[in-house]
C-alpha cells in the first residue's frame, strides 16, 4: 500500500472560507506524524478519529469496479471509540491529517534526526512549487447532520498513475483504514457544506464538492525509528507489504530499480538515482525529452551536484541574473533524487515562458531549438568572465591555419568560459572562395552542436512518359526514383538511364496542363522538390546539341459534340502536345510532313478501319515501337505519296496557350520562327477521318508524376550518420539569399563554401535535421539514420586537433521525434552506465528498452561523450 501524503485543497466550484483558504492539510502515515513529535511534550495537538473500512454498517466502504464504472467510492464517518495511544496507530493503514505548520514542523524534525539518510533542509520545503506533486480530483458530498463524508475517486476525473495509486491508499482489503484530523480542516468543510443545505432536510444532497488534491511523495529514506528496528513488528510488516513511505517499489514501469528500502534491518541508500520522469505539463514532452539527456550528461550532472552558485554571473547583459541555472540545477537535483515519483517541471517551464516566450503556453515546440536557448542560457548565465574584452578578428593572411585556430580559440574564450564551454564547444574550419576573383577567406567558428542534413537518398517516386521527336518509336511512360530534394539534372539522369537514352540523344522536359506545355524545365540545377506529385511532365527526345535550336510545337484539337439546348459541337484539346526539330527553310508543307511522321506511330492497323492511302498503312504499329527512320528521305517520299491530307488534318498558327488561330497554314507559304522565340506553335484540328485511321488514345495516356495511394508500399530510406558528415562537410555552393561580400570584388558574392572539423568537444551533440521548410512545403525526413553507440570514430573528418585528444565517442542519449511536421510526441533514450542499460523516458514513465531496440527513424538528436 502506498503511504503517501496527501495534500487536500480548496473546492474547485466555489471559493473556500477565509477560514482554510491558505492553510493546507496534509494525510501523512500515522507512524511518520508520531515519530515526529516531542516525546516530553505531553499536552500536544488532540486528533478527530475517523473510520473507513468494509463493514456490514450502511456507511461501509465500497470499492466500486465492474464493467459498468470503475470508480473508488468510500465514505469516512467520525469514530469516537478510537484513541491516539491505540495499537491501531502504529499500523500501516492509519493516517495522521495536519496543517501546513504542523507538516513543516515534522518535516524539520525529521531532517534535524537522525532517522534519514539524507539531510533536508526545512526552508526546502516552504515552497510547494519546490515539491513534487501529482493530481488527484476527489468528489466529495456530505451527509445532512452526520460526521459522514462520500468520497469518490474516479478514473475519468484522473490519470491512471494517480488512479492506481489512490486505489492503493483507500483500496479494499481485510485491514482497516484510520484517519486522525489535527487541523480542524474536517469540521469546516462539514460546516460549510450544512449550511449550503435547506433545511429539514435529511437526505444526502446530490450536488458533489469536487477537491482538487496534490499528492505528495516522501522520499524512502525518510523512514520512521519503527522502520529501522529489528524487532518492531511494523517494520516487519513493512517489510512483508513490501512498500516503503516513499511509495510504491515499482514506478514508471522501472522494473530494474525494484529497491527495497530495508535490508537486513538497516535503512539502504541509493534508490532509483536519475531514473525519475517528468510530468507532461501540456504538450511539453520536448522540453521533457530534451531536459532527460541534459540530466544524464555526467560533467553537467556532476557540475550542478557541486557548488556551482559561486559561478553565477549576476552582471551579464546576455545572461538571465542566474535565474536559468538555479532553475535547471534545482530540477536536476530533484531528477537525482533517491525518489520514484515523477517530477513536476513547473517552476523551470515557467523559468523558460519568462525568458523565452516562444516556449510559453501549450503549444508544442522543437526539442532541439529549446535545447539549442537552454545551452545558450546556461553558458550566460554560468560564463566566469565578468568584463568581455573587445576582441577584433583578424584574416588568416596565408598564416598557418594552426595558429590562426589557436587565435580565434584563445578570441573565444577570453569572452566566454563556462561549463558548457568546457563540454559541449567545439570549432570548426570554414573556406570561402570567391568565384570570380578566386578570394579566400579562412575562419575558425565554434560550435555548440553540429546540425547535420540528411543525404540526399531519401527517394521520390516519380512518372514521367518520354516522347520522340522523329517519329520512330510510341510514347513511353517510365517510373524512376529520385531524390527528394535533388536536382533536375539528377532526374534526367535517371530518366536518361531507364529509357536507355543513346549518347548523342539528349532529353527535354515539359510540364503539360490542359493539354498545353506551360513551361519547359531547362535548368539543370533547378530543385525538383518544386515539382509536385499532382502535375503532369512529358520528355522529349531530341538529337544532342539540338535543346535550343528551332522547335516546332504541335497543339491538337478535336470537334466534339455537347447538348445545351439541343445538339451542338465545338473544337476542344486533346493530347499531349508533341514536339520536332525545324529544318532552316520552313514552309506549309514542312510543317505537314514534320507532324505525319510525329503521328505515324499512332496509325492504326488495317483491321481497324478502311484506310485510303495504302502507302500509310504498310508499317505495322508494333514494328514501329523499335523502329529507328535512319533514312530520312525515305520517309518523306512516303508522305509526299499522301494526298488530300486535309480530310484527316487542319493546321494553324497559334499562340504558345493555343487560345488563338491566328492563320490557316498554306502549303506552299513560308513560315518564319517569330523573333527571339525557338519554339513554333501551331494548332492541328483532326478531323473525323483522321481519329478514325489514328489511335488518339496514346497520346492521352500521360499520367502524373505520383499517384496517391492510401496505404503505399515504400521501402525505408536509410544512411550513415557517417554519410550525414560527409553531406555537412562536402563543399558547396552559397544560396543566393546568403551571399558573402568579397573584400576583393566589394560586392556580394555567390561563393563557394566548405567546412572542416577542427576542434571537438567532450560532449558532441549532433541534430540531424529532420524537418525541411521550403516555399511551398513543410516535411518530415522519416530517413533511418545507422549512427554507432559505441564508438563513433571521426579521425577522418579532423582537419586539425590535439594529438592527445581522443576522437572516438560513445553514445549516451537519444532525443526522439514520432509523428510528422502537423504534430507528434518527443521522448529521450538514456544509458545508465551503473547499471549497464537503456532507458525508455517517456515523459512521466521510465523503463528499460533494448539496446539494438534504440535505432529508429524517430532518432532526432544524438548526445556522444568522448572516450
Amino acid at each position: 500500500m502506498d503511504e503517501s501524503p496527501v495534500e487536500i485543497c480548496s473546492p474547485v466550484h466555489q471559493p473556500p472560507p477565509a477560514s482554510y483558504t491558505d492553510d493546507r492539510a496534509y494525510l501523512v502515515p500515522y507512524r511518520w506524524w508520531r515519530d515526529a513529535q516531542d516525546p516530553e511534550t505531553e499536552n500536544g495537538p488532540r486528533g478527530v478519529p475517523y473510520s473507513a473500512s468494509q463493514t456490514s454498517t450502511s456507511y461501509g466502504m465500497k470499492f466500486i469496479n465492474n464493467i459498468f464504472s470503475s470508480d473508488l467510492v468510500f465514505n469516512l464517518r467520525r469514530d469516537d471509540d478510537l484513541g491516539e495511544d491505540d495499537e491501531e496507530g502504529s499500523r500501516s493503514r492509519c493516517y495522521a491529517l495536519i496543517g501546513s505548520d504542523l507538516w513543516s514542523q515534522a518535516l524539520k524534525r525529521h531532517s534535524d534526526s537522525d532517522l534519514t539518510t539524507k539531510k533536508i533542509e526545512s526552508s526546502s520545503f516552504t515552497d510547494d512549487e519546490m515539491i513534487d506533486v501529482y493530481p488527484l480530483m476527489m468528489r466529495i458530498s456530505v451527509m445532512r447532520e452526520t460526521n459522514i463524508f462520500l468520497i469518490k475517486i474516479c478514473k475519468r476525473d484522473n490519470a491512471v498513475e494517480n488512479y492506481k495509486k489512490a486505489s492503493k491508499i483507500f483500496g479494499v482489503d481485510s485491514e482497516p483504514v484510520r484517519i486522525w484530523d489535527f487541523s480542524g480542516q474536517t469540521n469546516l468543510i462539514l460546516m460549510n457544506e450544512w449550511n449550503r443545505f435547506p433545511q429539514n432536510c435529511h437526505q444526502r444532497a446530490d450536488q458533489e464538492v469536487l477537491l482538487e488534491v496534490q499528492v505528495y511523495a516522501i522520499s524512502e529514506n525518510m523512514t520512521c525509528k519503527s522502520e529501522v528496528k529489528k524487532d518492531d513488528p511494523a517494520s516487519d510488516q513493512s517489510k512483508m507489504n513490501g512498500f516503503s513511505l516513499g511509495g510504491s517499489p515499482v514506478c514508471n514501469g522501472s522494473l530494474g530499480y525494484v529497491d527495497s528500502t530495508l535490508q537486513n534491518g538497516n535503512v539502504k541508500g541509493g534508490g532509483p538515482f536519475g531514473l525519475r520522469g517528468l510530468e507532461n505539463l501540456g504538450n511539453t514532452c520536448f522540453m521533457n525529452s530534451a531536459i532527460q539527456c541534459l540530466a544524464h550528461t555526467p560533467k553537467l550532472v556532476d557540475y550542478f551536484h557541486g557548488d556551482y552558485s559561486k559561478e553565477i554571473n549576476l552582471t551579464n547583459p546576455l545572461g538571465l541574473k542566474g535565474e536559468l541555472a538555479l532553475a535547471f540545477g534545482d530540477l536536476l537535483t530533484s531528477l537525482w533524487a533517491p525518489e520514484r515519483t515523477p517530477v513536476v517541471p513547473r517552476v523551470f517551464k515557467a523559468k523558460l515562458a519568462r525568458f523565452a516566450p516562444q516556449f510559453s503556453g501549450f503549444n508544442q515546440h522543437d526539442s532541439q531549438e529549446l535545447l539549442a536557448f537552454l545551452l545558450d542560457g546556461l553558458h550566460e548565465d554560468l560564463n566566469r568572465v565578468k568584463h568581455k574584452p573587445y576582441v577584433e578578428a583578424k584574416d588568416a593572411s596565408g598564416r598557418p591555419d594552426e595558429e590562426v585556430a589557436d587565435e580565434y580559440w584563445g578570441n573565444h574564450l577570453a569572452r566566454n568560459d563556462s561549463i558548457i564551454v568546457d563540454i559541449c564547444q567545439g570549432q570548426y574550419k570554414s573556406t570561402l572562395v570567391c568565384p570570380v576573383c578566386s578570394k579566400v577567406s579562412i575562419t575558425f567558428d565554434p560550435f555548440m552542436y553540429l546540425s547535420l542534413p540528411l543525404p540526399s537518398t531519401t527517394m521520390r517516386t516519380m512518372t514521367i512518359t518520354i516522347f520522340s521527336t522523329d517519329g520512330s518509336i510510341e510514347p513511353s511512360a517510365y517510373t524512376i526514383n529520385v531524390p527528394k530534394f535533388g536536382k533536375l539534372r539528377d532526374l534526367i539522369r535517371a530518366l536518361s538511364t531507364a529509357s536507355s537514352l543513346r549518347n548523342d540523344e539528349s532529353l527535354l522536359i515539359a510540364e503539360v496542363y490542359a493539354n498545353c506545355i506551360i513551361r519547359f524545365l531547362d535548368e539543370p540545377s533547378d530543385s525538383i522538390s518544386l515539382i509536385r506529385d499532382e502535375d503532369r511532365l512529358a520528355a522529349y527526345r531530341l538529337p544532342k546539341d539540338a535543346e535550343r535550336a528551332p522547335q516546332v510545337v504541335f497543339v491538337h484539337q478535336r470537334m466534339e459534340e455537347y447538348y445545351i439546348l439541343g445538339k451542338r459541337t465545338s473544337w476542344k484539346g486533346f493530347g499531349v502536345p508533341l514536339i520536332a526539330m525545324l529544318p532552316d527553310v520552313v514552309d506549309g508543307s514542312t510543317i505537314q510532313k514534320l507532324f505525319l511522321k510525329l503521328v505515324n506511330p499512332f496509325k492504326r492497323s488495317k483491321d481497324a478501319g478502311p484506310v485510303d492511302d495504302q502507302d500509310r498503312c504498310n508499317s505495322n504499329p508494333n514494328d514501329a515501337v523499335t523502329q529507328t527512320v535512319a533514312d530520312s528521305d525515305s520517309t518523306d517520299d512516303a508522305v509526299e505519296e499522301t494526298t488530300d491530307s486535309e480530310d484527316e488534318f487542319q493546321f494553324y498558327l497559334t499562340d504558345e496557350k493555343s487560345k488563338i488561330m491566328q492563320c490557316k497554314l498554306e502549303m506552299d507559304e513560308p513560315v518564319s520562327l517569330p523573333e527571339l522565340q525557338k519554339h513554333l506553335y501551331v494548332l492541328v484540328c483532326w478531323q473525323s477521318k483522321a481519329l478514325e485511321q489514328y489511335d488518339s488514345n496514346l497520346l492521352n495516356t500521360l499520367p502524373e508524376i505520383y499517384k496517391f495511394r492510401l496505404f503505399p508500399r515504400r521501402p525505408q530510406d536509410s544512411c550513415t550518420l557517417y554519410a550525414c558528415l560527409e553531406a555537412f562537410l562536402k563543399e558547396e555552393p552559397l544560396g543566393p539569399e546568403d551571399m558573402w561580400f568579397c573584400p576583393s570584388c566589394k560586392k556580394p558574392q555567390q561563393a563557394s563554401k566548405k567546412l572542416d572539423l577542427w576542434r571537438l568537444p567532450e560532449v558532441l551533440v549532433i541534430h540531424l535535421k529532420r524537418f525541411s521548410y521550403s516555399r511551398y512545403m513543410k516535411n518530415k525526413l522519416e530517413t533511418l539514420v545507422d549512427f554507432p553507440i559505441h564508438d563513433l570514430d571521426l579521425s577522418t573528418y579532423i582537419a586539425g586537433m590535439p594529438e592527445q585528444a581522443s576522437n572516438n565517442y560513445r553514445l549516451y542519449a537519444v532525443s526522439n521525434h514520432y509523428g510528422n511536421m502537423g504534430g507528434g510526441h518527443y521522448t529521450a533514450y538514456v544509458y545508465d552506465e551503473r547499471e549497464n542499460r537503456w532507458y525508455d523516458f517517456d515523459d512521466r514513465s521510465v523503463s528499460p528498452i533494448a539496446e539494438e531496440s534504440i535505432k529508429t527513424s524517430a532518432a532526432y538528436v544524438l548526445f556522444y561523450r568522448r572516450t
